[in-house]
């Protein structure tokens, strides 16, 4: 297996600097960009055929893939390599996906509301969200919490009202994550932990969740109603919030209304704030839910996910 590290690229183009033939009063050389950011897109994105024609890989899977323009997809399966995209946006961006899909040997949709689009081209199957076991598991025993309720996410505007229609006063809460756009004079900074353009990474996001009694999870209303909330397939955060033995209210989708029907589900904030308190006043039973809603996502590993894949191959 070889693994093509496109955001350290794309990073690393993004951040070249190079001597622009002049010089400052103190004989310093001026710099300027070597490349802005779509030439730095676009550079990256081709340094996958290198990789790809040393390797000469038999499956090149790719995750989104909105960075590679589709002729490297087809110069990838030009040369026997099967090419799988595993779409990670629907529904929300199936229209850009499926620009995308029709270039592939397989398509592996996270959300399968449009699936029968990407049938149409290719190949394709729904792949629901999975988590990591050595990553998202529960606390150890006798663990201690110090949040009453977290939330780890992007602070998209939708997200920012609704917290602050929210009922946290008097809790321990954390909130971590880009907030980039969160008013100067919201009562959400008070609980924004981390600085307003900081992203958690996937450790130290399940590490918060156990150490929290309770979240929730909350799809952005931005794409959300530009789609008439025809979403089906719950979201990662979920997955990653039952498998670490967190309890959580819900946005209600229809899958996982069939699956956490232990978890309620909210119509909006004061019902969401009414959850989050009877959970934090109700120990026994609040564990006792959170319990079988990791047992509900226990097969769904990546490894499981992986397994499949290879099935789908060799058939």
């Amino acid at each position: 297996m070889f693994t093509f590290n496109l955001g350290d690229r794309i990073s690393f183009y993004s951040a070249v600097y190079i001597e622009a033939g002049v010089t400052d009063e103190q004989g310093r050389p001026a710099l300027r960009k070597a490349m802005e950011r779509a030439e730095a897109l676009d550079t990256a994105a081709h340094e996958i055929l290198r990789g790809a024609f040393l390797g000469w890989p038999d499956v090149v899977l790719l995750v989104s893939a909105f960075w590679y323009p589709t002729y490297l997809l087809d110069a990838l399966r030009g040369r026997g390599m099967q090419v799988v995209l595993l779409h990670t946006e629907s529904p929300y961006q199936d229209d850009e996906q499926l620009e995308r899909a029709a270039h592939a040997d397989l398509n592996l949709v996270n959300d399968p509301v449009n699936i029968e689009a990407y049938r149409d081209l290719t190949p394709s199957e729904y792949m629901p969200h999975a988590f990591r076991p050595s990553v998202h598991h529960p606390a150890e025993a006798g663990a201690g919490k110090k949040w009453d309720f977290s939330f780890i996410g992007t602070g998209f505007p939708s997200r920012v009202e609704f917290f602050e229609q929210m009922n946290l006063a008097g809790l321990d809460v954390h909130f971590g994550g880009p907030w980039l756009g969160l008013p100067p004079d919201s009562p959400l900074r008070d609980w924004t932990a981390t600085t307003l353009d900081n992203c958690v990474d996937n450790e130290q996001t399940a590490d918060i969740y156990r150490q929290s009694r309770t979240s929730l999870n909350l799809y952005r209303r931005e794409s959300e109603d530009t789609h008439e909330g025809e979403g089906w397939a719950m979201g990662p955060r979920e997955v990653e919030l039952a498998a670490s033995g967190t309890w959580f209210t819900r946005d209600p989708r229809p899958e996982s209304d069939e699956l956490f029907p232990m978890l309620p589900s909210y119509t909006g904030p004061e019902e969401a704030s009414d959850q989050v308190r009877w959970a934090l006043a109700h120990p026994d039973e609040r564990e006792k839910a959170a319990d079988l809603a990791r047992e509900a996502v226990a097969g769904r590993t990546f490894e499981a996910n992986a397994k499949r894949l290879l099935k789908l191959l060799d058939d």
